[in-house]
């Protein structure tokens, strides 16, 4: 059989996928722990995630358009036709909720002011109702598209690593240079 290598992302590609999953990581583990804290801490630490969202909001934007003037590599020759409808619908919800999330949060927030991020800048409050069934509707959106991401992280890390370990296509080394360029 004659591999073939396969292209992985661009640098740039690659720091913003990671750079977004951390924070991302980040933002779940603010607002979990932020639970048992006294309630001083727990407003300090609300403040770091929605600055932490706002960051994941910009980058987001920023990642859609560097990918939409950058095309990604092509998805390896030898998934199969449900796999990549699969790959194609994850991430494209993927991005939904990428925006969507913190967009939901900031929307949430806006009926108490601007958003301050980290300090630096603020972000206007939007144009949203700012009664309390309105703020509770954008918690609900926030609160499902945050679950939506957490079974989309699953499905995504599960397939990499079937990919990578079962597979044995060398899917990983797409998105982790260090793997080296994956073959088929």
């Amino acid at each position: 059989m004659i591999h073939e290598t396969v292209p992985r992302y661009g640098g740039v590609a690659i720091v913003l996928h990671w750079l977004i999953a951390l924070l991302i990581a980040t933002n779940f583990i603010l607002v979990w722990t932020a639970e048992d804290l006294p309630e001083a801490q727990q407003m300090q630490q609300i403040a770091l995630h929605k600055s932490v969202g706002i960051s994941v909001l910009i980058l987001s934007v920023i990642r859609i358009l560097w990918r939409i003037a950058h095309r990604p590599p092509p998805l390896q020759r030898s998934l199969q036709p449900w796999e990549r409808v699969l790959a194609r619908a994850v991430h494209t919800l993927f991005y939904v909720a990428m925006i969507g999330i913190p967009l939901a949060g900031w929307a949430m927030v806006s009926a108490r002011g601007p958003v301050s991020v980290f300090g630096l800048f603020s972000m206007p409050a939007l144009p949203v109702p700012t009664t309390k069934a309105a703020g509770d509707t954008f918690f609900g959106i926030h609160e499902n598209l945050a679950t939506l991401f957490l079974v989309l992280a699953g499905i995504h890390v599960l397939g990499a690593l079937k990919h990578q370990f079962l597979d044995r296509d060398g899917t990983l080394g797409r998105m982790i240079p260090f793997l080296g360029r994956p073959r088929v």
